[in-house]
């Protein structure tokens, strides 16, 4: 990042497409990252850090790093994790800051996301259970409690008797230790009050200071509240506009959106996946790309690049270029099969359905391009790349007519190669 201005990394299609390594590669003053049900794993010096609330720019020695006021944050997550890195010798503590707007997980929230979970037997929409969705259902029905309520303890213990109280009404009797709990926050107020800010007040000044800001968004596109494959989706908007409403940034101060595609489809839960692969292709994209959740460990679904996926991501968040992740996954396999189009009772669609129905029904229209066979791990520019792969890459610039400015290689810091966007 050269100049001022606000960029932001978005995932495009069903998230886990690898944004913290960009993040970590562009990270320079400022970043913002949401929920901690998220997760990235970055390789600096050898050493793996993996993080899920955290911002991922922390590796970074000259980058401050803020916890928007979109995000909701479950303290002792945070501070195990910070925990977790300062015994890999990383201590971020004064370079990190939490909103004193952000919204507060609880433990009952955890415990509610299983038993709503339960409760929706095969309609269930496969949580992380961390509690993010009901922690964002209290915020949207104004039950929430947020990070400033802690410093006004008669409110805050107040507000959190009634959630629980509510809880209880709706799922009857569970045991939980509300004194406990109690007991617990009044320890991590203190804990935590070095780190709240008001978030509005630092992000204007660092505008007007012209500061490079980076803004790391959680998850992707198709699991927007919105726009994603609803209802199995998170609970939150992940588009550009969640940028602006989770930051309290202007959208006229966003300079570049840069949208991170996996060289294939991942996607985590139940859902309607097109372009999955239930074959042996399918287990070669999960074993060779290591495809298991950072924060749960639960395998990814897999299949081949969807541009149907990816397009409809981009009329929405209005890229300005795209990270290629992965690529180095496809090295081995002799024939590689992009997404193009739906086809629905025999019409072809021009973008994602809103109907799951419709979705779930659909033929995928494939274009096969010849593989490589080549270690693409190990390149260090994107000339050394072979020219199949390249062939690939300008591929999908020219279907999506949005350039590549990064490509993936590999796991490490090093294995990200810039491309040319001219």
């Amino acid at each position: 990042m050269t100049k001022s201005g606000v960029t932001v990394v978005l995932g495009s299609q069903w998230g886990d497409e690898g944004k913290g390594k960009l993040v970590d590669l562009l990270c320079d003053e400022l970043t913002f990252w949401g929920g901690n049900n998220a997760g990235h794993t970055i390789v600096v010096d050898n050493i793996t850090y993996d993080f899920h609330i955290l911002p991922s720019g922390l590796v970074n020695p000259n980058c401050v790093n803020l916890i928007g006021s979109g995000v909701v944050v479950h303290i002792p997550s945070l501070f195990s994790e910070l925990e977790a890195i300062q015994k890999k010798g990383l201590d971020a503590t004064d370079r990190l800051f939490v909103s004193d707007r952000a919204h507060l997980v609880f433990d009952i929230h955890q415990l509610v996301d299983g038993l709503k979970e339960v409760e929706l037997g095969r309609s269930s929409i496969g949580t992380t259970k961390k509690g993010i969705g009901p922690a964002y259902s209290s915020k949207a029905s104004r039950s929430g409690i947020r990070v400033e309520h802690l410093y006004d303890w008669p409110l805050f213990e107040s507000r959190f008797r009634d959630l629980v109280a509510s809880r209880h009404r709706r799922y009857g009797d569970f045991d939980y230790d509300v004194e406990a709990e109690l007991g617990r926050y009044k320890e991590f107020a203190k804990k935590l009050k070095p780190f709240v800010i008001d978030a509005v007040l630092f992000m204007h000044k660092s505008i007007q200071e012209k500061k490079r800001i980076l803004v790391e968004g959680a998850n992707a596109l198709m699991l927007d509240l919105d726009y994603g494959t609803y209802p199995y989706v998170t609970s939150s908007n992940t588009s550009a506009g969640g940028v602006c409403t989770g930051l309290g940034i202007p959208p006229t101060k966003i300079t570049r959106v840069i949208g991170v595609v996996k060289a294939y489809t991942t996607r985590v839960g139940s859902g309607p996946f097109p372009t999955e692969q239930l074959n042996d292709i399918g287990g070669h994209l999960q074993q060779v790309g290591r495809e298991w959740g950072v924060t749960t460990g639960r395998k990814r679904r897999c299949g081949w690049l969807d541009l149907v996926v990816v397009n409809y991501s981009n009329a929405i968040n209005g890229y300005t270029s795209l990270n290629i992740t992965k690529l180095d996954v496809l090295d081995q396999l002799p024939s590689i099969n992009i997404g193009i189009a739906y086809l629905h009772d025999g019409k072809e669609l021009v973008s994602v359905p809103a109907s799951l129905h419709v979705l779930s029904n659909c033929e995928v229209k494939y274009i096969a391009l010849p593989g490589w066979h080549t270690q693409t791990t190990g390149c260090t520019s994107y000339s050394e790349l072979p020219e199949n792969a390249k062939a690939f890459i300008e591929y999908i610039e020219k279907f999506l007519d949005v350039p590549v400015e990064y490509v993936g290689v590999g796991p490490g810091r090093m294995s990200m190669l810039k491309k040319s966007c001219d």
